[in-house]
């Protein structure tokens, strides 16, 4: 709808994890080394993490589009299998026939796994989501890594999941299994503006954008705040605000739509949204009325008796004392006299009330003097 208008061949934000679109950050190549590295010396299980939405799976179908014919690839994107499920799904991606027990299912698997380790072939099991995986299937997974050589494994096995993924390996029944993991690593959000703009113009370059400069820099700053840097909310805010600049005839995509689209899809930073709630707080207003302000002046500024004032402190002879003004001695005049009337209360009753001292000794402690 909108791509005609911002002088686009195809849609830049889709939400599909098209491997067209992928941006590789730091973190996103230290996944592909690890996972080539992996997979090419037969590591065995490569485990990969990535908060919601940063691009695991985008990254995975990247690798499985450039393998060789060599690399036999099973790709489970559905975790909620039982073990029946799970190796019928194996077998069937791996091209195992003629089984009927799961003893029958493993021989021949095993079969197909050390002819072609033999022959040099790689054969790769992915598992995405696998957060979603229960105890039992992974505890079959821990079995299908004993499938090995006595330089190598037969199987690489990639599980990729939601940082509770961690959780989930880290249940001590499943230790084992853990501690066959060879290779960890994770896939981190954008870590700032810079890197956000980057990734919105790569996006809109691979769509064959005629300009680059869609989004205005104040835009930027505001997706990636709201966004927090994790690529699907990028690609939902943007993919929004196209269409939105679209309807309102803007060439330029500037923050106030970016806050209109936030708003609309709950993606205001807190800090925002709770303005946009009207919960914006005033500064804190005074707690002391003038006379006890000038109180507490009086008493800090005497450092230390509340029966001391400045105006007992020794001048040196021939030095002149400093000239007040009017303002200030009348300022001067109505502490002193607070203060003394403030020392006839507490006689009174000096046990229910902190003493003066006690008072301008915590008040300078406090460092209210200097902010008055």
């Amino acid at each position: 709808m909108y791509r005609e208008f911002y002088g686009l061949q195809d849609l830049p934000f889709a939400l599909t994890p098209d491997p067209r679109f992928i941006y590789f950050t730091p973190s996103h190549k230290e996944v592909m080394a690890n996972l080539h590295y992996g997979i090419e010396m037969g590591k065995g299980l490569i485990v990969v993490t990535g908060e919601v939405g940063t691009g695991k799976t985008t990254v995975l179908r990247w690798m499985m589009q450039r393998l060789e014919r060599t690399v036999l690839v099973a790709y489970i994107f559905n975790p909620r299998l039982t073990v029946p499920e799970f190796y019928q799904h194996v077998t069937t991606l791996l091209d195992v026939q003629q089984w009927e027990t799961k003893s029958e299912l493993l021989i021949a698997l095993g079969r197909t796994l050390e002819s072609r380790h033999a022959r040099g072939l790689r054969t790769v099991l992915i598992v995405d989501e696998a957060q979603g995986l229960t105890p039992h299937v992974l505890e079959e997974i821990r079995l299908l890594s004993n499938f090995e050589s006595d330089a190598a494994k037969q199987l690489q096995i990639v599980l990729t999941g939601q940082p509770e993924l961690r959780a989930v390996l880290n249940n001590p029944d499943l230790r084992q299994l853990k501690q066959r993991i060879a290779l960890r690593c994770e896939i981190k959000p954008l870590p700032n503006v810079e890197e956000t703009g980057h990734y919105i113009f790569a996006r809109l370059l691979v769509a064959g954008a005629e300009r680059t400069n869609i989004f205005s820099p104040g835009a930027i700053d505001f997706i990636f705040r709201c966004s927090e840097g994790i690529p699907r909310n990028i690609n939902n805010l943007c993919d929004n605000a196209l269409l939105t600049g679209y309807a309102a005839g803007e060439p330029v995509i500037g923050r106030a739509i970016i806050e209109e689209v936030a708003e609309t899809f709950d993606m205001l930073p807190r800090a925002d949204r709770g303005r946009q709630m009207g919960e914006e707080r005033e500064a804190p207003a005074r707690i002391f009325t003038a006379a006890g302000r000038a109180e507490l002046w009086s008493t800090g500024a005497g450092g230390g008796s509340g029966s001391q004032s400045s105006q007992q402190m020794p001048v040196n002879p021939g030095t002149a004392a400093p000239t007040e003004t009017s303002s200030a001695q009348s300022t001067a005049t109505a502490a002193t006299a607070a203060v003394a009337e403030k020392q006839t209360v507490e006689k009174q009753d000096e046990f229910s009330t902190p003493s003066t001292e006690e008072v301008g000794a915590a008040f300078r402690r406090s460092g209210l003097l200097r902010n008055m």
